[in-house]
């Protein structure tokens, strides 16, 4: 299991980066290594990460690199801006395909029908049932966003 384990195809695609002097590529998988295995260390005591727990440190590295985009064209630094849209365009080849509003609007009302929620009150609860359905394919603000559209009547 753990040759192919996505850990695994990172060092794997850093190895091949390295080799064809791909700094950006090369730079942004050692950043991903090091964020899973300082998760590996975290706690009470070292680890191994399941595929799914690398996925959400990876989808978390991919946050950032998203609002610090979005922080740096605000302040009209585009270059900078730009290297941490390349760096996201690494990460995002190792994430989930992400899903279109559509599909997302509807996962979510499949989410409020099972859960018969009629109001915001329950929306932790259709947040529960969404989740795991949605699996790191949305943000969670946007599956929120949905979520609360849907109870609003939307």
């Amino acid at each position: 299991m753990s040759e192919t384990s996505l850990k695994a195809t990172v060092q794997h695609d850093l190895h091949d980066a390295m080799r064809a002097r791909d700094k950006v590529r090369s730079g942004t998988l050692r950043m991903a290594l090091t964020a899973i295995t300082t998760e590996e260390v975290a706690g009470d005591e070292a680890r191994e990460l399941s595929d799914e727990e690398i996925l959400k440190v990876l989808a978390k590295e991919a946050k950032k690199r998203k609002e610090a985009s979005t922080a740096y064209r605000g302040a009209g630094r585009a270059e900078l801006a730009d290297t941490e849209d390349a760096e996201l365009a690494i990460l995002e080849t190792y994430l989930p395909a992400q899903l279109d509003d559509a599909e997302l609007d509807r996962i979510v009302a499949e989410a409020v029908a099972s859960t018969g929620a009629t109001g915001m009150p329950q929306m932790g609860l259709v947040m529960k049932a969404a989740q795991p359905v949605v699996a790191g394919r949305a943000d969670g603000g946007r599956v929120a966003a949905a979520v609360r559209k849907a109870l609003a009547g939307g």
